[in-house]
């Protein structure tokens, strides 16, 4: 008697083992059947595809894609002098590179700040040996931008605008 009651536990797990085994095939067969339909929906979609000169896309003389193949009897004399290769280069006036703002922050144990600039918001770092006069909370100044290690830096910081930039 003993023997069989540890004989039935082993044929449980045998027959769970074997029902899973018996799922994962079912699922595999399954999985595969699904590919094949869809192979065979491809297969059978694969004729109704597009043709060549549908697919196809055209520039315009503006550069904007389109469908219509241009007219190349419609030519446009362009000079050599006007074709510009990249961007063209910024010139800077040196009434722009003048800003004003107001010092927002500034600790003079350590001789650092900050500025708003008044155009665009942006805060600036501002040491003391940029200024040619005190920097103080609140007080509007003038100054010059230029990119720093850690972001861009007030320099050329005065109390009055300047005539004339050297």
């Amino acid at each position: 008697m003993p023997e069989q009651q540890l004989r039935q536990p082993q044929k449980i797990f045998n027959m769970a083992t074997s029902w899973n085994k018996k799922e994962r095939e079912n699922k595999k067969r399954e999985a595969r059947k699904k590919k094949e339909e869809k192979r065979q929906e491809r297969k059978k979609n694969a004729d109704k595809g597009k043709s060549l000169d549908d697919m196809m896309a055209f520039l315009d003389e503006d550069g904007n894609l389109t469908t219509v193949r241009p007219d190349n009897t419609v030519k446009r004399e362009v000079k050599l002098e006007d074709i510009e290769i990249g961007v063209p280069r910024k010139v800077e006036d040196p009434e722009e590179k003048i800003r004003k703002g107001v010092v927002s922050y500034f600790n003079s144990g350590k001789g650092f700040g900050f500025i708003e600039d008044h155009e665009n918001g942006r805060r600036l770092f501002v040491h003391q040996s940029s200024a040619d006069l005190m920097l103080q909370e609140g007080l509007e100044v003038f100054f010059e931008s230029e990119r720093g290690p850690k972001g861009y830096t007030a320099v050329h910081v005065s109390g009055s605008k300047p005539q004339e930039i050297q």
